[in-house]
């Protein structure tokens, strides 16, 4: 990235882009790629240590993206680094390309995990941290978590283990846009961030809210959190919206898969 190029005109770009390709190529899974667009730009373009000529270098910080289906913002950011070949990522969901519609594990791609059934990705999240720990590695390892998948008792189970075992090189990113497939996340569990957040306090956790869209604030809490010297998982709950840059979208379920028609894309966007 330009020294004349912020981390929002990064995101802008990312999300224009994430949209171009899935709209042309008629990809679903649009809604959830969209509110973790500023996430993930935080995290590679200012805080994780990584090599784009070299994917494999060992001491690498590690992503584990586990809401898998939303991948097509870590897709786009990984094209832009040339980690991804731009074919690769500009052929999506076409018989052109390799690439697929919910994430698997290919790590010449950068991509760490495969976590298609949600609930996987802070288990092996905490394996990876806790390995790396045992054998006196730097580096970090990142999480990132739908709020709809916290409902699965083996993300419970691995924090559990994560704070018995004091894996402090661990940071977990909630992308807390309050709806699982087709409907609000309160209309299912009767829940709303709060009680996430004393769940987590109930394990002994210190959880930080912010804006999962303010992406230059977001990079200095990932980055606080990456040098933190914990022996605890450190938690940011990022509040963002489903959908988010494109106004027919925002907060509707019925875009968890669902692509929009002409119509609805002249409604606007909130991006430039």
């Amino acid at each position: 990235m330009s020294k004349n190029t912020t981390l929002r005109d990064k995101a802008n770009y990312i999300r224009a882009n994430v949209v171009k390709v899935s709209v042309r190529n008629r990809a679903g899974h649009i809604a959830p790629s969209l509110s973790c667009v500023d996430i993930l730009v935080a995290l590679y373009y200012s805080v994780m240590d990584y090599q784009e000529t070299n994917p494999l270098w060992e001491e690498r910080d590690r992503l584990i993206f586990s809401k898998a289906h939303g991948c097509y913002a870590l897709y786009a950011i990984l094209a832009d680094k040339g980690i991804i070949p731009e074919k690769e990522w500009e052929a999506f969901y076409t018989n052109e390309s390799s690439l697929l519609g919910c994430m698997e594990r290919r790590i010449e791609f950068g991509l760490e995990a495969g976590c298609g059934s949600l609930g996987h990705g802070i288990p092996i999240a905490t394996g990876v941290a806790f390995g790396a720990k045992l054998q006196n590695k730097k580096y970090h390892t990142f999480c990132v978590v739908g709020d709809g998948e916290l409902q699965e008792g083996s993300t419970w189970e691995a924090i559990q283990f994560a704070i018995k075992h004091e894996v402090g090189n661990l940071t977990i990113i909630i992308d807390a846009n309050r709806l699982q497939a087709m409907d609000f996340i309160v209309n299912i569990l009767d829940k709303e961030t709060k009680d996430i957040v004393n769940r987590l306090k109930g394990f002994g956790l210190s959880p930080v809210i912010c804006s999962g869209h303010g992406v230059e604030a977001l990079a200095k809490h990932l980055q606080k959190a990456k040098v933190s010297i914990n022996n605890r998982p450190n938690v940011i709950i990022a509040e963002t919206i489903k959908g988010f840059g494109l106004k027919c979208m925002e907060n509707i379920p019925k875009f968890h898969f669902r692509i929009p028609t002409e119509e609805e894309l002249a409604q606007g966007k909130n991006y430039e």
